[in-house]
């Protein structure tokens, strides 16, 4: 089948950002990973994820970033329920997480939309599955399909698509179920550099609209940086939280802040920390 593509959507009007929510005391955070390890093979197995704790607030942008195998992958797949830690815990507004549920998305790196769905179906399919009316989960797509701009899309199937526009329409899936937290692992990781960056200022866009919690993984440090409002660091195998950097960058961002001495700076020192882990891996 022809393989159509789009073009980066048209910029909205500039909206005024929500206010950062400040958690009250006492109140638990959106999501609280709590001394959580992982060790593969039993006790004796690999241990590949030791005494981790992050807290991510509400509306919060945080990104982790680490060596290659440290674990931060598996770090979310643990947070989404898809995979079974060996100690700690992991809550979701106090909440303990124990299996997947509608109350967090996923966008995984792979193109994971369902073939024998149109685009509109495959957004529509969290909202069918919690029991919402034909009109109203339409609407919910129609909604989110537009925020990424591919409302004309709406009745092809993934085959037609291109990468870039499938990670769209993965995007305004997870987003139509209304999740309290969103996770992306590597999401632009297989997309050409100048889609990659179209999709980094779509997301920018989007975030800005939507506020979602977001724990979003990634090698890039530039897109850890620009996305981020927080960036973890991790240590080598077996993963640990080497560093936690806020990013104090003012919202909305330009993508021409990858060239401002202020984030080249920030961006040698994330540098810098995880070149003294590779180094010390070896």
């Amino acid at each position: 089948m022809t393989e159509l593509s789009a073009s980066s959507p048209v910029e909205p009007a500039p909206i005024a950002l929500f206010p950062r929510q400040h958690r009250p005391l006492g109140t638990p955070a959106r999501l609280a990973i709590e001394h959580v390890t992982l060790r593969y093979g039993g006790p004796d197995g690999t241990l590949a994820v030791d005494d981790v704790s992050i807290d991510v607030e509400q509306n919060e942008f945080c990104v982790i970033v680490g060596p290659s195998g440290c674990g931060k992958s598996s770090l979310l797949y643990l947070a989404a329920g898809l995979t079974e830690l060996t100690s700690g815990d992991i809550r979701v507004d106090g909440h303990l997480v124990s299996e997947p549920g509608p109350d967090r998305g996923m966008v995984f790196q792979g193109y994971t939309l369902f073939p024998w769905l149109t685009v509109r179906q495959n957004v529509e399919y969290g909202p069918k599955r919690k029991g919402i009316g034909k009109a109203e989960r339409r609407a919910i797509a129609e909604r989110f399909l537009a925020e990424v701009g591919l409302g004309q899309f709406a009745d092809v199937f993934p085959s037609q698509l291109s990468g870039g526009m499938k990670q769209r329409v993965a995007l305004a899936r997870a987003l139509a179920n209304d999740p309290s937290v969103l996770f992306m692992d590597e999401p632009f990781g297989a997309l050409d550099s100048q889609t990659r960056g179209t999709m980094q200022k779509l997301l920018l866009r989007v975030w800005e609209h939507t506020q979602k919690t977001v724990l979003f993984v990634t090698h890039d440090i530039d897109e850890a940086i620009l996305l981020g409002d927080r960036v973890v660091v991790m240590t080598a195998r077996p993963g640990r939280i080497k560093a936690e950097i806020k990013v104090d960058f003012a919202r909305p961002r330009a993508m021409d802040l990858v060239l401002e001495p202020e984030f080249i700076a920030l961006k040698r020192h994330i540098l810098g920390l995880l070149h003294d882990e590779i180094d010390e891996e070896h």
